[in-house]
């Protein structure tokens, strides 16, 4: 496992922790992850009752142990209150422009009785999804000049060329990073958590409970 896996896992595990220490977890709890993947609830001493929905592509290998759901987190297939907790991680900054940020915010708040959504916090130096120190703070031009040549995140992953030209045109035509201010607006009354590296918020979660 590289250092930056190493890293990454840790912060997921601890985030995990918290997440059934404050929304009262336990194995009779029903959880909707919107967009992720068994890996996350294995950081877990039990398992909840889980449904991972994702896109059509990304269930095709799935694991047996949960219930998967293909679908589109700015317009889920489920009633209103269906689930005692959406859950997301690292998925609302993917779904596109505002417009569909708001959706997928709505959606949330409407299909889970509470939810929990984290997303990496715009202002932090270092470009969490290509591992770039502040290449997220410059404009678009410049950023499809700079990973056009080079990213950390490919030197760490080692993708396949065509891996590697889908994940970053994604990043430079759909990733829409925010700030506390934006997350708060999109989930009005929601309590804003940080997880800070050195002092500074690298994660933004909001909690409705």
């Amino acid at each position: 496992m590289s250092i930056v896996a190493r890293i990454s896992r840790h912060f997921r595990q601890r985030r995990m922790r918290r997440f059934a220490e404050l929304m009262g977890v336990d194995e009779e709890t029903r959880i909707l992850d919107v967009g992720g993947s068994p890996d996350t609830w294995r950081l877990l001493p039990f398992t909840p009752r889980v449904t991972l929905l994702n896109i059509p592509m990304s269930i095709e290998h799935r694991d047996r142990d949960f219930h998967w759901v293909a679908g589109d987190g700015c317009a889920l297939p489920f009633a209103s209150a269906s689930f005692d907790i959406v859950f997301s991680n690292s998925v609302i900054e993917h779904v596109g422009d505002a417009a569909r940020q708001r959706a997928f915010a709505q959606e949330t708040m409407r299909v889970g009785r509470r939810y929990f959504v984290q997303t990496p916090n715009a202002g932090f130096p270092v470009e969490q999804h290509l591992f770039m120190p502040f290449l997220h703070w410059l404009p678009n031009v410049l950023q499809r000049k700079i990973v056009e040549r080079f990213t950390v995140w490919e030197r760490v992953a080692r993708p396949r060329p065509d891996q590697r030209e889908f994940y970053l045109r994604h990043y430079l035509d759909d990733v829409r990073l925010l700030r506390g201010r934006g997350l708060r607006a999109l989930f009005p009354g929601a309590q804003l958590r940080k997880e800070r590296v050195l002092g500074i918020a690298k994660s933004l979660i909001a909690i409705g409970r």
